[in-house]
């Protein structure tokens, strides 16, 4: 009888970032939003009113999808499109007042799921794996 053999770091880095995609799904479903919208969220309550290119940016992903993360947005009343003040020819999107408050239960929830998940670790290995993870992203 043959031994499996062991998991590569890979697969079990892809099995680690599955696990947190799905568990991102579930803290996202009482909003009815995507991944996508709420990131989209994040990052215009973090940096307030800004135009839609610049978004993108953020986001990096094309104009056109993050026009169509806005169209979803705006269409659930979560943001607005306004006229740039400082450009007349130039648009900002704004989170409502609504979108504030779902941007902020997003966040708690995600928080939530993040702490139960590294739950699993002590201290010593949360800040290694963090210490890691900050090497691998740079």
């Amino acid at each position: 009888m043959s031994e499996e053999p062991e998991e590569s770091l890979a697969e079990a880095f892809r099995g680690v970032t599955r696990q947190l995609r799905h568990q991102t799904q579930r803290a996202l479903a009482p909003w009815d939003v995507t991944p996508a919208q709420a990131r989209a969220l994040g990052v215009l309550t973090k940096h307030g009113p800004i135009r839609l290119g610049a978004l993108s940016e953020y986001l990096r992903i094309a104009p056109r999808s993050a026009t169509e993360v806005v169209d979803a947005l705006e269409e659930a009343r979560l943001v607005e499109r306004r006229p740039d003040p400082d450009d007349r020819r130039a648009t900002l999107v704004a989170t409502t007042d609504r979108g504030d408050e779902v941007a902020a239960g997003i966040r708690a929830a995600r928080a939530a799921e993040a702490e139960e998940f590294f739950a699993r670790l002590d201290e010593a290995d949360r800040t290694s794996l963090a210490r890691i993870l900050r090497a691998l992203r740079s």
